[in-house]
């Protein structure tokens, strides 16, 4: 560090830096003051959305309560259309889906799971797919719903699910030795459903009517 004898050479030293570095150095500030206020401004902006849409979606939910379709259908697709940087959009997007299936539409539903199976998070295009599979099985495509299952990738808290699904499908084709199999698999990850034991019982049942 340089040593001035005199106050003017100290004077004269801050002059020559500040010729050589005052130029970059109020650059840097303004742009250092730029990213602050355009960062906090995105986050405000990201936190309004995200009020607006979380509002929209409490309101989606009240229709559906009061069975309102069509109330709630309208506000679901008002939230995918204006606010899709937000997690409601997926929400929004798998309402949609059920609300078309109630009304009997299942292509608009299978293209309203398909937008959310591609965008949506992890989980929730998990729950997603799992839809698309469903509705596969309701129209008649089992082999298309298999080969969803076999190029699905899924975290274990998801195999049950899809073990379960896979049954159903199996069954359907009347391959009921897989069927049987699938629904073990599912037992097996510890999945929650109702009707999973039901389904493997009438399996058993099934093969020992038809083995007598």
């Amino acid at each position: 560090m340089a040593i001035y004898e005199t106050e003017e050479e100290q004077v004269e030293a801050l002059k020559r830096w500040w010729k050589e570095n005052g130029r970059s150095t109020i650059t840097g500030v303004i742009v250092g003051i730029v990213i602050i206020v355009g960062w906090n401004i995105w986050q405000d902006y990201k936190q309004n959305q995200a009020l607006q849409a979380s509002a929209l979606y409490a309101q989606l939910l009240n229709a559906q309560n009061e069975g309102n379709l069509e109330s709630a259908e309208k506000i679901a697709e008002r939230i995918q259309d204006q606010f899709g940087g937000t997690a409601y959009n997926d929400y929004a997007g798998l309402f949609d889906a059920k609300i078309k299936v109630q009304q009997g539409d299942l292509a608009a539903a299978q293209q309203s799971l398909e937008a959310v199976a591609k965008k949506g998070s992890d989980e929730i295009a998990q729950v997603a797919r799992l839809g698309l599979i469903r509705i596969l099985l309701a129209k008649g495509e089992y082999e298309q719903g298999l080969q969803m299952i076999a190029e699905a990738k899924y975290s274990d808290g998801f195999s049950g699910a899809y073990e379960e699904l896979k049954g159903d499908l199996y069954v359907a084709l009347d391959r009921l030795g897989e069927a049987r199999t699938a629904y073990q698999a599912a037992l097996r990850t510890g999945h929650k459903s109702p009707l999973l034991q039901f389904k493997l019982d009438d399996i058993t049942e099934a093969e020992i009517i038809v083995n007598q």
